[in-house]
């Protein structure tokens, strides 16, 4: 049996048993910062949890000052989500070079991430979480 195709030739895998993914909201507030700045501070984010890979928290756009990113030429592929983009945090310098990324038009499987950003922990300060309340 193949797998589904794109328009581009790259296939498409759907979450399943063996590589499961799922999305929930995330109970605490989402605080991201670089270089003693917030980037991001949310009580609305989502958390994706996929196989075995450790938790992403996913922060909608309107929770994150774009002011302080870059959108970079570098973008990446994932059969189970789709075309992913980058941005650069510019007060994190050269350690925060493509360290958000983004799913503008995620698979149906994973829909609930379009419009929000992730960050690679290891280019950013800190990503805390704490009582959403």
């Amino acid at each position: 049996m193949s797998s589904p195709q794109t328009a581009n030739g790259r296939s498409i895998k759907i979450p399943s048993p063996d590589h499961p993914i799922t999305i929930e909201a995330t109970a605490a507030r989402v605080r991201v910062t670089v270089a003693g700045k917030t980037i991001a501070d949310s009580r609305h984010a989502l958390t994706l949890h996929e196989a075995k890979y450790s938790p992403v928290y996913y922060i909608p756009r309107s929770d994150v000052d774009m002011t302080m990113l870059a959108s970079t030429d570098h973008s990446t592929y994932c059969p189970y989500k789709g075309d992913c983009s980058y941005f650069s945090i510019i007060p994190g310098g050269e350690r925060s070079v493509n360290a958000v990324w983004t799913y503008e038009s995620p698979f149906p499987a994973v829909q609930q991430i379009e419009g929000y950003l992730a960050f690679y922990p290891d280019r950013v300060d800190s990503i805390d979480l704490s009582s959403a309340a």
